[in-house]
């Protein structure tokens, strides 16, 4: 099949193309920002930089892609084409909206209401991570396990509010 004639020129091929290119702005970061997980600068670079142009990248699919679902209606032949190109105009919108949703909020919410324990009656593996806050005569330490998932306690000692994070 020549590319003139072939799939080039059908809208569906493109529409599936939408549907790919934003789907990879929409995962790429969440792929190299997931927690727990070496991040190369160069990699990360390349995440940052795709969530800051994933705005205008995820308009431009949306456009595309609607555009294309009509002139997909307007060739197809069957109700199975135009449910399909109606399937694939729908994941791009869809993917746009969830590109809009911070995710990063969504996993690592602050601790609010830190619980503790003495540290005679705590579970900690002898060589486990711990950052610890000192003021006056009172004393914290917040597991880094623990943070991970948080990466923000915030906590009230020796009468003063405080933020941990890592």
């Amino acid at each position: 099949m020549n590319l003139a004639g072939g799939w080039v020129r059908r809208p569906m091929f493109w529409l599936c193309i939408c549907v790919a290119m934003s789907l990879l702005v929409l995962v790429y970061p969440i792929y190299v920002i997931r927690p727990f997980r070496y991040q190369g600068p160069h990699e990360l670079q390349a995440a940052l930089l795709v969530i800051r142009v994933r705005p205008f990248l995820e308009i431009g699919f949306v456009i595309a892609g609607l555009s294309l679902l009509v002139l997909a209606w307007r060739q197809a032949r069957g109700w199975f084409y135009k449910l399909a190109a109606s399937v694939c105009a729908l994941l791009v919108v869809l993917f746009a909206f969830v590109s809009r949703i911070n995710v990063y909020e969504l996993m690592f919410h602050p601790l609010d209401k830190p619980t503790f324990s003495a540290a005679s009656k705590s579970k900690l593996d002898g060589g486990e991570e711990v950052i610890a806050v000192r003021i006056a005569t009172g004393a914290r330490a917040y597991p880094v396990r623990s943070m991970s998932y948080h990466h923000i306690v915030n906590d009230v000692l020796g009468g003063l509010p405080i933020v941990a994070t890592y």
